[in-house]
């Protein structure tokens, strides 16, 4: 429970503060620490009693020769959850180093029941992490879902409530991005301020939150019966938020489908990942995206870049020629996702409906085809997706 390398700072520390030795021992009076290096290692005979009764010991120089590896001094328990783990011990006459014995005890039981916490809460984020990584690649052929439900709950975690999977991804703006004067930040270095700053916006008990790699962190969260997604999206922009108004960082987040199992669950954490990805391709100002509606977009990166570019050649060559094909490609994505209706495309590309008409004249006039006839208008629909997604996507863990 008490390191020896905690014990040598604390001993070290403190000795060079107060100018007095201080030393400490384990459970079995050995020190561990001391401001006199020498000693580390030998055994202090007065500790075993002071261990044993739980009271401190004073020792003048006749008492301490009697006594093996004892110097005059105090010697005092250090007790943690009603236990003794140990002892402090301040070299010195007794009538010198009284008065700094409890203040020194008490210290060094601060940085003790700090450090136990510190380790419990590292230990638990190195659970959660391998946790959701098992989700994330669970094979049922290899790992029984069952064996991961353990897990869990041994962690405190139900896997069976509904639950959606949240990637966040958090990354370093190029130079010209970044606001003037703003330093580059490292994932490594500040994982636990992301950590803190996930939690504080997920905190319910059964929010599972974890790093993934370095600047990806991941959430599997507990869904409340009737809460839409539509909220879901309001935390995680409270995130990127809160993310992005730190100096020289940027931060979107995927949203996958609600689950209920361990099955499920590793594919809404895919989805999540593959919405996070596919969303910087096709919707680049929104920091959040929902694989709900990049569903048509998850397929056709699923497909493969040589099928991809094939549609493209085979029906949208001519198009694609044209100066102004980031304008009509847009279009003809603005028609089809508004349902083939004039009046919301020219809302969802805020223009006038008489310019969508002179557009859509245009790529007819090309196309030599109908944009009315929906066949041919969701081919070129298909298109215009793959060339948004350019050289394709991989999904998370891919090579």
């Amino acid at each position: 429970m008490l390191s020896p390398s905690l014990a040598q700072e604390i001993a070290g520390d403190t000795s060079a503060v107060i100018g007095f030795n201080v030393l400490i021992t384990d459970a079995e009076g050995t020190v561990i620490g001391s401001g006199d290096r020498s000693r580390v290692g030998s055994f202090h005979e007065a500790s075993v009693e002071v261990i044993r009764t739980k009271e401190p010991a004073t020792h003048n120089a006749s008492q301490a020769l009697q006594l093996r590896g004892v110097r005059p001094g105090v010697t005092l328990p250090l007790v943690t959850d009603g236990q003794a783990v140990g002892t402090v011990g301040i070299t010195g006459t007794p009538a010198q180093v009284r008065r700094f014995g409890l203040l020194v005890k008490r210290q060094t039981e601060i940085l003790l029941r700090e450090s136990v916490m510190l380790r419990s809460r590292l230990l638990a984020e190195r659970a959660a992490e391998k946790l959701l990584a098992d989700i994330a690649s669970y094979d049922p052929h290899v790992v029984e879902g069952e064996f991961l439900l353990f897990r869990a709950a041994e962690l405190g975690f139900d896997l069976r409530l509904r639950r959606v999977a949240v990637a966040f991804e958090v990354t370093v703006p190029d130079a010209g991005a970044r606001r003037q004067g703003a330093p580059t930040r490292d994932m490594a270095l500040i994982r636990s301020e992301l950590l803190r700053t996930v939690r504080e916006v997920f905190a319910d008990p059964q929010d599972i939150v974890a790093t993934t790699a370095p600047g990806w962190i991941g959430v599997l969260h507990r869904l409340p019966a009737r809460r839409p997604l539509t909220s879901l999206v309001g935390d995680c922009r409270r995130v990127t938020d809160v993310i992005a108004a730190q100096d020289g960082l940027a931060a979107r987040a995927g949203i996958g489908e609600p689950a209920s199992s361990v099955g499920d669950l590793h594919d809404s954490y895919q989805d999540a990942c593959d919405a996070l990805r596919l969303g910087a391709r096709v919707a680049g100002d929104s920091p959040v995206h929902l694989i709900t509606d990049l569903r048509v977009h998850q397929v056709l990166a699923a497909v493969g870049q040589p099928a991809r570019n094939r549609l493209l050649a085979l029906t949208a060559a001519d198009l694609r020629t044209q100066p102004d094909w980031p304008v009509l490609r847009d279009t003809i994505t603005a028609w089809c996702e508004s349902g083939f209706n004039l009046v919301r495309a020219s809302a969802a590309l805020h223009i006038h409906r008489n310019t969508v008409v002179y557009r859509m004249n245009k790529i007819e006039q090309i196309t030599g085809r109908p944009l009315r006839e929906h066949r041919t208008t969701m081919a070129l629909y298909l298109a215009c997706l793959a060339d948004q997604l350019g050289s394709g996507v991989h999904r998370a863990g891919d090579s």
